[in-house]
């Protein structure tokens, strides 16, 4: 009764909720239940059947090839089967000068005359030279528009109405687009061997004009290059990357196992090797910084160097080692001290994670449970990722007008079919109508705009719910092994699978309550994202830190929820309740035992985390050497690279993804262990009449470790 009264104690007036009472009757998570929140069931019913609305409504309206063909001045598609251009797969412009324009960062479009062309020109040439010969005139017809008649009409007349253009230069293919082939020799800009070249009107320019307008018209390319670049060493090293994750898959199930029966252990070679390995990386990075001393750049700042794509640049830096070695050593020192201050806990840690081991082994299914949760999840992201492609392609061309001189209509929508029967050829003779880009600002482009934001929150609302799922089955298997008194005797046959049953066929409008409430602030915190994006440029300091304000109390608001509703999914899984009263009686039972959570439950939390830092970084230390071939056994099987680190940063973030899918397991069983410790204490006081269900071996420590109330608490009470 000790522990009864002490725990009242503690709550005099009932702050928290009255402590549960003994229950003869009570054997754990129960079996007669009843369907909780059926409003939110019925609301998430018909929010799917919505979301596959939107679903069809996207496909059948989007087309993907506006991401992956170019687009001409007409708004026809480069190398599309089908059509004239299915042989054509490259854009040409027929002044990529005119791409230096402001506009193009407006209208994502050159103010240029645009065609699909088979292949790049590969020699330079005018249109006035190649009219006076028929070989040369056969070859630059290639690159004309389809209205085009030959000499029939005099070369200037060709030139002015745009048929052709007034110059061809060597060009190379890039992301699908025809550009330049400028070069730099000794820090001069050269198009092919000259400084300047002829632009078919007899004016002579800079070739330093040319590389402006390559550089204005590459401005949204870069990324795709980059993409691009990417996307090749991931062809050639998938395999690679792969083996690497079943690597890091092995190491977590090893690991685990190894957990399950030698804990105690495990856990203390755990935080040395995790010393170790940070302790290496420090030593690494002196060498690295070491090395370096004296090479020539070696020296340049990070500010000074600028943003690089190929991140091997970073590398030839003392400065970057010197930060990477900084970086290790307060991490290194941060865990030394909570290890130091935490020595006395983490036993009592050990002890709780020892009887999760044997929770886990006698549930091993729950191990292959995360793949279920796993697959659950990417069809949620493959289905959000392809709804949003197909509604983003769902927009219609619009095209504007681009003049060169000043000219009232520039800049208007315009129709293509129209145009040159309209008032603005008339009024601007060298106005020309040319495709600018996929959207509109018509109401079905809004319409679209509000299918996209539905799109968004239906993601975060369906994988929060497929989490809940998840923990609410673990918790209900975990909470049959804790309220078992014959262990395993006691325990169903399938824990698992009754848990899971029991989760969808009475609370799924539970589960999708506490999803929907944590999508709602996620939802408002991608709002918030997009406003700051949107308001760097602005000078008005208050919206900034108000801003800033919000985004810091929606990131605390969401942490919460997530713990909220992870405990109240514990709840629901052993009583049954609705969501509300089983957040309620969660938060009160660890308010009650406030002491207990700080002392126990994070403490378990910090040794997982080292145990997944272990394996990620055991990992990426093996993944770094292999794909910088640095480990001479294998020196000759890695595969040539664009940017090591793509698959490298691959491997360290799917470890991770792999180890906190194992270790969530070992989490929630804790979690749940814990919570249904702290009741047992209420319920029962370890009396013949009224014994614990915990093991004997987790009495032993918890109850006279540090976690009993103390003497001054009691003589308060």
């Amino acid at each position: 009764m000790a522990m009864d009264r002490a725990a009242g104690r503690r709550d005099p007036n009932g702050d928290y909720g009255t402590p549960q009472k003994y229950d003869p009757t009570f054997k754990g998570p129960i079996y007669d239940r009843g369907c909780t929140d059926i409003i939110c069931c019925v609301l998430l019913v018909v929010a799917i059947v919505g979301y596959v609305v939107v679903g069809v409504v996207a496909w059948t309206h989007g087309d993907p090839r506006k991401v992956i063909h170019p687009t001409d001045s007409r708004g026809q598609f480069c190398g599309q089967q089908g059509t004239p251009n299915e042989k054509k797969p490259f854009l040409f412009y027929f002044d990529i000068v005119k791409c230096a324009s402001p506009l193009v960062l407006l209208e994502f479009q050159c103010p240029t005359t645009q065609i699909c062309v088979s292949k790049c020109p590969d020699r330079y040439l005018t249109y006035l030279t190649a009219a006076g010969s028929p070989a040369s005139l056969e070859y630059y017809r290639n690159f004309c528009t389809p209205e085009y008649k030959g000499t029939q009409k005099a070369a200037l007349n060709v030139l002015k109405d745009r048929e052709c253009p007034a110059m061809l230069i060597p060009s190379t293919p890039l992301a699908r687009r025809c550009f330049p082939a400028i070069q730099a020799k000794q820090g001069v800009i050269m198009v092919g061997n000259k400084t300047s070249f002829e632009d078919g009107w007899g004016n002579h320019r800079n070739a330093t004009e040319l590389l402006e307008g390559a550089k204005k018209a590459n401005v949204v390319l870069e990324t795709r290059q980059l993409a691009m670049k990417i996307f090749e060493d991931y062809t050639v090293s998938w395999y690679w990357i792969i083996i690497g994750l079943v690597i890091a898959m092995v190491a977590s199930l090893i690991f685990i196992v190894l957990l399950r029966f030698l804990a105690g252990v495990m856990v203390w070679v755990m935080i040395v090797m995790v010393i170790l390995v940070l302790g290496y990386g420090i030593f690494h990075c002196y060498m690295e910084y070491a090395k370096l001393k004296g090479e020539a750049g070696s020296d340049m700042s990070l500010a000074d160097l600028g943003f690089q794509t190929d991140l091997r640049v970073y590398l030839h830096l003392r400065q970057t080692w010197l930060a990477f070695m900084i970086i290790l050593c307060v991490l290194e020192l941060v865990i030394v001290l909570l290890l130091i201050f935490l020595r006395k806990r983490i036993l009592i840690a050990i002890a709780l994670i020892k009887e999760a081991s044997r929770a886990i082994g006698h549930v091993m299914s729950s191990l292959l449970f995360p793949l279920c949760t796993f697959f659950l999840l990417c069809l949620c992201i493959a289905y959000w990722a392809s709804t949003a492609v197909f509604l983003s392609t769902s927009n219609e061309a619009v095209y504007k007008v681009f003049n060169e001189s000043a000219c009232p209509f520039a800049g208007q929508t315009c129709r293509p079919e129209t145009f040159n029967s309209s008032n603005v050829t008339r009024l601007c003779p060298d106005a020309q109508c040319l495709f600018a880009f996929y959207g509109g600002e018509s109401a079905y482009h809004r319409y679209l705009v509000a299918l996209q934001f539905f799109n968004v929150f239906m993601f975060f609302w369906l994988a929060n719910f497929v989490i809940a799922l998840g923990q609410v089955t673990l918790a209900g298997a975990f909470a049959s092994y804790y309220w078992a008194f014959k262990k395993p005797d006691d325990m169903p046959a399938f824990p698992l699978f009754s848990a899971f049953g029991r989760a969808l066929r009475y609370h799924t409008g539970s589960l999708a309550f506490g999803s929907l409430i944590l999508a709602i602030v996620q939802v408002i915190r991608v709002i918030l994202e997009y406003l700051d994006h949107r308001l760097k440029a602005a000078e008005n300091k208050f919206a900034k830190f108000l801003l800033s304000c919000l985004k810091c109390c929606f990131w605390c608001l969401e942490k919460f929820l997530k713990f909220l509703n992870r405990n109240a999914y514990i709840m629901i899984a052993v009583y049954g309740t609705n969501f509300c009263t089983s957040a309620r009686n969660a938060f009160f039972l660890l308010m009650r035992n406030i002491i207990r959570v700080a002392v126990l439950d994070k403490v378990t939390d910090f040794l997982f985390f080292l145990g997944k830092l272990l394996i990620v970084g055991s990992v990426g230390i093996l993944a770094f050497f292999f794909f910088t071939q640095r480990i001479k056994l294998v020196q000759d099987t890695a595969p040539p690279l664009n940017y090591y680190w793509v698959p490298i940063l691959t491997v360290i973030v799917g470890s991770y993804l792999i180890a906190h899918g194992f270790f969530s397991v070992y989490g929630m069983c804790v979690d749940t262990l814990f919570l249904c410790f702290c009741e047992d204490l209420e319920r029962n006081d370890g009396s013949p009449e009224r014994p614990y269900y915990m093991s004997p071996e987790l009495s032993e420590i918890l109850l006279k470790g540090h976690l009993e109330p103390s003497k001054s608490a009691d003589s308060q009470g």
